[in-house]
């Protein structure tokens, strides 16, 4: 890299020769104008205003213009004799925590190398020192016919000098906030968090100039004779915010979308629950009888399935058809020695039906007796068993 200055650093009583070299380049495309008749190139000629004539570099000097427009002459002597102890000398004044540098100073970034083996010792101590104080140096130097201020900070193994701006060349913030008390929600406060939680962090050497690459295609196109096509634009929302909620949701959903995170759709729903429904409970003998009765017993759910009144009252029929279903079981598990399992089966089926249809008679004398006692539904119990047999 090639130097841009040579000097020292007046490190107390220490001197280290360096050289200065700048750390950034520029990287963004320039343009040359033209005239849009021929192509030619337009170029800017120094002329003087007096006698309209192209001066030389020469021929040109310096001058302060007054705030009448008068042109006070300044020549490189009359700077030459100004006190600047800086002109070739970055002196350190102070070191200080590098939090107490307001990042609205930073300018133009330098690397500072040690001239000569000689410098190389004294550089490794202010290089060593500075790294393990861990605070930055304060200086002055100049560069370009002014003095300037700087700040000096390890980067990797080599001592970085960023330009400052002079304290009075930081531009007081007014009127640049908000007009009016602004109030904001927890709400928002969340998802705000949540959109800077989703977007995480970023690894700088990843990001790149999309426009940059974007204008040397078009160049490179263009110089092949290969037509352009005009690139679609992006919904951006003209900066128009409408409901700042929707936004911030809208902002974390494609944050996610965007990095691939998985349970994207439990948080897009109003409240991330899920609907829970009870399951009803049925014993096991009622459910396997009802299965059984049910289809085949007239008065069942055929009943049911019509919507009237009568389905309703035919719940306690279901009842007796069950507990005739369990005594025919019965006795179809005494009679297994004499026959087979299907013919217990057979059984059962036309004993339910006989049962089916005497309910209603024997349901409606249950209601009867219940008040008086239940004495008649002792006498009925008996009756059943003997049907069942």
């Amino acid at each position: 890299m090639r130097s841009i200055w040579n000097g020292a650093i007046s490190f107390g009583l220490v001197s280290i020769p360096v050289k200065l070299v700048n750390a950034t380049e520029n990287h963004s495309i320039s343009f040359r104008q033209i005239h849009l008749a021929d192509g030619g190139r337009i170029r800017y000629r120094k002329v003087c205003e007096l006698d309209e004539e192209e001066v030389s570099s020469g021929e040109i000097g310096k001058a302060y213009e007054d705030a009448d427009g008068t042109m006070i002459p300044i020549t490189d002597e009359d700077l030459a004799q100004l006190p600047l102890p800086t002109a070739k000398t970055i002196e350190i004044v102070a070191f200080v925590p590098a939090d107490q540098i307001d990042p609205l100073q930073m300018d133009a970034a330098y690397y500072l190398s040690a001239n000569g083996v000689p410098a190389a010792k004294p550089y490794t101590l202010l290089r060593e020192a500075l790294e393990r104080s861990d605070r930055v140096a304060v200086a002055k130097y100049a560069l370009r016919g002014r003095e300037r201020l700087g700040m000096l900070r390890v980067v990797d193994d080599v001592i970085a000098m960023h330009g400052l701006l002079w304290p009075d060349e930081i531009r007081a913030p007014q009127d640049a906030a908000p007009d009016g008390d602004v109030t904001v929600r927890d709400a928002e406060l969340d998802l705000a968090d949540a959109l800077m939680d989703t977007l995480g962090e970023v690894d700088m050497d990843s990001l790149h100039d999309d426009y940059r690459e974007a204008v040397e295609e078009l160049v490179a196109a263009k110089a092949a004779g290969e037509m352009v096509l005009p690139a679609e634009p992006e919904d951006t929302g003209d900066g128009k915010v409408i409901d700042l909620i929707a936004a911030l949701e809208n902002s974390v959903r494609a944050a996610r979308k965007s990095r691939h995170v998985e349970g994207e759709g439990a948080g897009d729903s109003g409240s991330g629950m899920a609907d829970v429904h009870p399951i009803k409970k049925t014993s096991s003998k009622t459910s396997g009888t009802a299965k059984k009765t049910t289809h085949r017993t007239p008065t069942g759910k055929t009943v049911t399935r019509s919507g009237s009144s009568t389905g309703k009252k035919s719940a306690p029929k279901s009842t007796g058809a069950k507990k005739s279903t369990s005594t025919t079981k019965k006795s179809a598990g005494s009679a297994g020695n004499a026959g087979s399992r299907s013919t217990a089966k057979k059984t059962a089926t036309k004993t339910a039906k006989k049962t089916a249809k005497k309910t209603p008679t024997k349901t409606a004398t249950k209601k009867r007796t219940s008040s008086s006692g239940g004495t008649t539904a002792k006498k009925t119990a008996p009756s059943r068993k003997r049907t069942s047999a």
